[in-house]
């Protein structure tokens, strides 16, 4: 499931007030030996900073980005790359995008519009990808699902019940104090616009007020605590609203026993062999399904064109295959969608999505590896539970070690998120972690990225850590084409920044660890020591371990 983060807090939910009355060694040459004596940087980032963080080096600029502007000015220069596709399985994407139009994969055998498979390749119409949802958007998580087709064993039952019983109820608390929040903060806000006798006003504005009644006592003790949370108080509305939202898709399709999202595709989701559906158009059907844009223009956004924001890879095409809902994801799609993605000539998918059921995980597993004998670079998202996914009680699909503790595919890496903040807080609270099942940490909190409609803003999670590292692995594979996914991946896991700073994981500070015990590498990507080595690797000067961590 792609999880959408609120701006706004969830510890919003806890204001009284508001409920109640008043009251290492690399090898590398690296021009960091060692991370951890870094000086952290204490200043704010600036606005500037802030849309390109991830693409900051952390010795010049003292932040945990990639060093993407450093990889270009000092080693790709003016060099000749070869020209890369890189599948974006997820919902639908933005086709029309200013700064993606110009990046998009065009099947040339295919003719558009003509409802035929001129390639044939069995699938019809498919210009820029496919489509396996049709013209559904609003999907059940999984365990809904189980429990409403009555899925799998009465031991997968129990269990998808006892997780909708958790889910559901709290999800329809959040909503209602969300609704309850909001209205308290409008009454607060139209009292505040009365009393200053103006229809805008700024945080001094209201600091300046003499409280004359308690009703008015309490109106400014309510805008006052909102601007904890927004610049303004419009924000916090529009945020209040959104989480809202968020909670009413929830309750009435994601956690919904009786909601059957499927229906309008036609197909039956549990036959693999049903594979005579979906269409040719991979673009997204309403505004708010922007997840699949904002990744795809973190990995190849048009470069130096003036416009919103820099991809971190040049000299790719983005292949858009529409197959994550808002919802889980059903395994047919991921599967077949993996493999129209082999079979069409991507080099690495990015797989920025996860759910902790799966009915049929073998059609999944069966497609990594048809993806392995192709040589293509699976990146996956860790997933945003913050939790420890080498605890065998928080299953995360798909992965590349079917819980084994042995990974069954040597073609997918699992990518945690980092946040800006180097330091103990350079985790993101949500990022999920594993010394065994994690092999890399990357940017994935506030990264500024494209939306539909020609729109930018920011999105939090592993889901843009992963299109993050698929980025650098699309560079490697431009420049150094000899190079194997195998060889990609190791590439990426050993030329990383190693630390063994402490930090704290799932915003707990009794979880603190140290920074190498929290993934397979112990490492934080990085771009130039990637090219680094897949530069002597290529030419023979170095040798890669594969049994390093």
């Amino acid at each position: 499931m792609i999880t959408r983060f609120l701006k706004l807090p969830f510890a919003i939910l806890g204001i009284s007030f508001l409920m109640g009355g008043c009251g290492a060694t690399t090898l590398v040459t690296t021009p960091v030996e060692n991370i951890d004596t870094v000086p952290k940087k204490v200043a704010e980032l600036t606005e500037a900073e802030k849309r390109r963080w991830g693409h900051a080096d952390l010795v010049t600029d003292t932040i945990p980005g990639m060093s993407i502007d450093r990889a270009y000015t000092d080693i790709i220069k003016n060099k000749k790359g070869q020209t890369v596709i890189v599948a974006v399985l997820d919902s639908g994407i933005d086709l029309d995008h200013e700064d993606l139009d110009d990046v998009l994969w065009v099947n040339k055998d295919e003719r558009p519009g003509n409802g035929k498979d001129d390639d044939g390749n069995g699938y019809i119409d498919d210009v820029h990808g496919y489509n396996f949802l049709g013209e559904s958007y609003h999907e059940q998580l999984e365990y809904a699902r189980i429990l409403r087709l009555n899925l799998g064993d009465a031991a997968l039952r129990a269990k998808a019940k006892a997780k909708l019983d958790s889910e559901y109820p709290e999800a329809l608390r959040n909503k209602q104090q969300y609704e309850q929040i909001l209205q308290v903060v409008k009454n607060a806000d139209e009292a505040v616009k009365k009393e200053l006798g103006k229809d805008s006003y700024a945080k001094k504005d209201v600091l300046a007020i003499e409280p004359k009644t308690d009703a008015m006592q309490q109106h400014v003790a309510v805008l006052t605590q909102m601007y904890n949370y927004g610049d303004t108080i419009e924000e916090v509305l529009e945020e209040l609203e959104k989480g809202i939202n968020y909670f009413a898709e929830r309750v009435n399709y994601n956690l919904n026993k009786d909601f059957n999202g499927r229906k309008v595709v036609g197909d039956n989701p549990y036959d693999i062999a049903d594979t005579a559906y979906g269409d040719g158009n991979p673009d997204n059907r309403v505004k708010d399904e922007s997840h699949g844009t904002h990744v795809a223009g973190i990995i190849a956004a048009e470069r130096n064109n003036g416009k919103g924001v820099d991809g971190v890879a040049n000299n790719v095409k983005i292949m858009a295959i529409r197959a994550v809902p808002n919802g889980d994801e059903y395994d047919k799609d991921i599967a077949l969608g993996i493999r129209y993605a082999v079979d069409n000539g991507a080099k690495i998918i990015n797989c920025s999505f996860g759910k902790s059921f799966s009915p049929n995980p073998e059609w999944v597993y069966d497609a990594i590896r048809y993806a392995a004998q192709n040589d293509v670079l699976i990146v996956h998202a860790a997933g945003n539970d913050g939790e420890n996914l080498d605890d065998p009680n928080n299953p995360n699909y798909p992965n590349d070690h079917r819980f084994s503790g042995e990974e069954f595919t040597d073609n997918v890496l699992t990518v945690g998120a980092l946040t800006s903040d180097y330091g103990s807080g350079m985790v993101a609270v949500f990022s999920n972690y594993g010394k065994q099942n994690v092999d890399i940490f990357a940017p994935g909190d506030d990264i500024y990225s494209t939306l539909p409609n020609n729109d930018y803003d920011f999105q939090g999670g592993t889901s843009m850590a992963a299109p993050a590292v698929a980025g650098i692995a699309a560079l490697i594979r431009s420049y150094y084409p000899k190079l194997t996914a195998k060889q990609v991946k190791e590439i990426i896991m050993q030329s990383g920044l190693s630390s063994k700073a402490s930090v704290i994981v799932s915003g707990d500070p009794e979880k603190a660890t140290t920074f190498d015990n929290i993934s397979k590498s112990g490492k934080m990507v990085n771009a130039y020591n990637a090219l680094i080595l897949a530069e002597s690797i290529s030419k023979g000067k170095k040798t890669l371990d594969f049994n390093a961590e």
